[in-house]
């Protein structure tokens, strides 16, 4: 198997060191003239004027080589779009994940992550690591251009924000692109999404709402948690099939909402997909579970998720292989072309991986469609 991860895009030009003091606050308008930030005597950077999401002009440098990411969400997006460029990790890697994207890049540092849990977010390792910019992306959460603007102060390095979404990976693609030199790279990307999107728009518009799948997302040792709808971790559920996880306060962590399997049962769901490190395996023998049509039936399966989940968690571009899955499992008969050829497609040109026959197999092993 290949232990690294092929670069599929040019190099960037090496770009001057940034000062510590000076590039996160300056406030100046216009685009690519020289600011005096000096980190050697006698030297400059040229710094250009970038518009984030949230409306925020942030100075940034005009050539970019090192970027550090806020969260998990955003590190997956620039492991497939500029894995060369990045100073750290906000986890360490796991040895799946490694298998897919190289030991050169699970050696880098471990950062933490400022969105999660834990709320590891290590300002002295950031500093240390001496990223030229700091990337957000994903949703827009309560209080974030406080946040970002906080820790910019803090840092004195330029924190940026790059909304995503299921629909808009191709616009975020071309605006990353953008603010790190790499347009070709974000186009190819970016032009990805927008066909997969377009294909799942137009399969499910061939679906009547009252013939859509009944399905729950389980997760957990138990496999008693669920993906909330209309939460930000069940895009590609509540595009493709009829969530039936509807509550109230509905949170979108990674690991799901706690639920009962009485609350299972009475939901009923006529297709399951199990997360990683559930019951998928042992379910079919649990008297427990007998009763419940997706399980009585043997319709259900485990989301493939090496070396990320393709539904969640975090719920990123990772979900646009999710979107292309999913619908044919649900729906089989709208589709006449070869899972493994997206399936490939998808890592050669996102990781840089060239998936072996045997590997693919082993990948989408439970989470073939239904014939």
């Amino acid at each position: 198997m290949k232990k690294n991860l092929k670069t599929v895009f040019a190099s960037v030009l090496v770009a001057a060191l940034l000062a510590s003091t000076t590039l996160g606050l300056t406030a100046c308008g216009g685009g690519g003239e020289k600011d005096p930030v000096p980190t050697e005597p006698s030297e400059v950077v040229e710094l250009r004027t970038f518009t984030d999401s949230l409306g925020r002009e942030v100075r940034v440098p005009v050539e970019i080589e090192r970027v550090a990411a806020l969260s998990s969400t955003s590190e997956q997006v620039l492991i497939t779009m500029a894995p060369d460029m990045m100073v750290g990790l906000c986890q360490a890697m796991s040895e799946d994940e490694k298998l897919f994207l190289g030991e050169e890049l699970s050696a880098l540092p471990v950062l933490g992550s400022y969105y999660n849990a834990k709320g590891d977010f290590n300002k002295e390792s950031v500093a240390a690591a001496n990223p030229q910019v700091i990337i957000d992306m994903g949703e827009k959460k309560n209080g974030i251009e406080e946040d970002l603007e906080s820790l910019q102060a803090q840092l004195a390095i330029p924190v940026v924000f790059i909304e995503t979404s299921l629909d808009g990976y191709d616009e975020a693609y071309r605006t990353l692109g953008e603010l790190l030199g790499l347009p070709e790279r974000g186009n190819q990307l970016a032009d990805y999404c927008a066909a997969a999107w377009a294909e799942t728009e137009s399969v499910m518009a061939t679906i009547p709402e009252n013939e859509r799948v009944n399905m729950l997302y389980l997760l957990g040792d138990a496999g008693l948690n669920i993906i909330p709808a209309n939460s930000f971790q069940s895009g590609v559920i509540d595009i493709v099939a009829n969530n039936l996880a509807v509550v109230e306060n509905a949170k979108g962590g990674g690991q799901g909402m706690e639920s009962s399997l009485e609350q299972i049962a009475l939901w009923n769901p006529e297709l399951i997909v199990f997360g990683p490190n559930s019951v998928y395996s042992s379910v079919a023998d649990m008297p427990a579970w007998k009763g419940i049509d997706a399980i009585d039936s043997g319709t259900y399966f485990e989301v493939p998720s090496e070396p990320y989940s393709w539904l969640n968690n975090p719920p990123t571009v990772n979900q646009i292989l999710g979107l292309q899955w999913l619908p044919r499992v649900c729906y089989p008969h709208a589709y006449d072309d070869d899972l493994k050829q997206v399936v490939t497609e998808y890592y050669q040109l996102f990781y840089g991986y060239q998936l072996s026959d045997a590997e693919y197999d082993e990948l989408v092993e439970g989470a073939l469609p239904l014939k």
